[in-house]
């Protein structure tokens, strides 16, 4: 399983929202570039980046991005905002992947063509759910789409990765939801990273038993509830 930390991105600081309320944000980092060194150095698998300022809608972090990935030599992903096929190129320019969520609900075509053009491997579907129906735009808009029903129909057409976020679990350090990260990971052909509410070294392993493909770690790794090296040994 993939041990990747989350270095989420607002007006150039680290930054953690709960649920998904940029009104209840911690600030970690003014220092983006070292933080994402120290979790390198540290023995992530993968970063995992995250413009929350793009997908709000309040602006770009995309130049800092590329500099935080001109510094660090495991591969990176990069997710938020990215609602144009000209900004999902402009990322794979300098980043191993990318996290599609708005996108591949509202321009499904679009991502079709994506998909014959670059592959499954590059293209990692963002299925962000409250409770099992999808959310959109930032989450700020909860759909009538089930969550199970979306991942079926989108490796139905040849996708294989995904960003599993339980809304309501993200950034409370309450755990995983196991419930829906078991039906997703059961899905055949399914690459699952689970994303939310993990909070100790046991959430780590319970979702490591339900055979995902990686972990997200976030607000339990600022608060040094877990470390890289301890999930590693997990993996």
């Amino acid at each position: 399983m993939k041990v990747i930390p989350s270095i989420d991105l607002m007006n150039g600081q680290v930054v953690r929202l709960y649920k998904g309320n940029p009104q209840h944000k911690t600030v970690y980092s003014n220092d983006p570039i070292s933080i994402a060194k120290k979790w390198e150095n540290t023995g992530a698998d993968m970063i995992h980046l995250v413009d929350l300022d793009a997908t709000l809608g309040l602006g770009s972090n995309f130049e800092l991005i590329k500099k935080i990935v001109s510094c660090v030599s495991i591969p990176v992903e990069i997710g938020g905002g990215l609602r144009s096929e000209s900004l999902i190129l402009d990322a794979l320019d300098i980043v191993n992947r990318v996290v599609i969520g708005t996108f591949a609900f509202k321009e499904p075509e679009l991502l079709q063509k994506l998909l014959t053009k670059l592959g499954p491997e590059k293209i990692v579907i963002s299925v962000d759910h409250k409770d099992g129906l999808i959310v959109t735009h930032g989450w700020q808009t909860t759909t009538d789409i089930s969550l199970i029903d979306s991942m079926n129909e989108f490796l139905h057409v040849g996708f294989t990765e995904f960003l599993l976020t339980n809304v309501n679990r993200d950034g409370t350090l309450e755990g995983p939801d196991l419930e829906f990260l078991k039906q997703a990971c059961d899905l055949e052909k399914a690459n699952v990273i689970a994303s939310g509410g993990i909070s100790n070294i046991n959430d780590i392993s319970k979702v490591k038993e339900n055979n995902a493909w990686g972990v997200i770690l976030g607000k339990a790794l600022y608060e040094n509830k877990i470390t890289i090296e301890d999930a590693k040994k997990l993996s």
